[in-house]
This record gives C-alpha cells, sequence and structure tokens, in this order.
C-alpha cells in the first residue's frame, strides 16, 4: 500500500511539474506577443528553475541566456541580477 501511495504521488507531482510548465510556457508567449522583456524573463527564470529541479539544466540554461542576453541596461536590478546568478549556478551543473 505505501508503494502504491509513493506512485500517486509521484504521479501528482509530475502531473503538476506538467502544468506548471505548460502555464509559464504560456506566459512566456504572451510576454513576447506584448513584448514585455522583463514578464518574460521572469516566466523565462520561473521555467528554468522547474527545468533544473527535473535535471533539464542545459535546457534550462539556453532559454535564459537568450532573454537575458536581449538587456542591454538594467543590470543592477533585482530581476537581472537573479537571472545572471542562475545563469551561472546552471553553468555549473
Amino acid at each position: 500500500m505505501a508503494t502504491e501511495e509513493g506512485n500517486n504521488h509521484a504521479m501528482k507531482m509530475t502531473n503538476l511539474e506538467e502544468e506548471a510548465e505548460a502555464c509559464f510556457l504560456k506566459a512566456i508567449e504572451i510576454a513576447r506577443r506584448q513584448q514585455a522583456k522583463s514578464l518574460e524573463l521572469r516566466a523565462t527564470m520561473s521555467l528554468a528553475r522547474l527545468w533544473q529541479r527535473q535535471g533539464k539544466s542545459k535546457e534550462a540554461r539556453k532559454m535564459l541566456a537568450e532573454i537575458y542576453g536581449w538587456f542591454t541596461e538594467g543590470f543592477d536590478t533585482a530581476d537581472l541580477k537573479d537571472a545572471k546568478a542562475m545563469l551561472e549556478e546552471l553553468g555549473r551543473n
């Protein structure tokens, strides 16, 4: 019974992660249509965190590097500082 309970929990987490990924991708799509780069960065960072936990660090770094590379100023803002730190962390994995 404990195994069945564990499997159900794993399936729920997988489903929740799939739903979260779909939401983050939708948010990125909307931000791109609206040319809202700051919102795109935030959604991409959320997706990158999820992918990092799933062992997809390479994909996460690539996607985050693309949006981070768009910025030419504002590197002292919290979002861009966080993005830079995440890129460095993803580069070590």
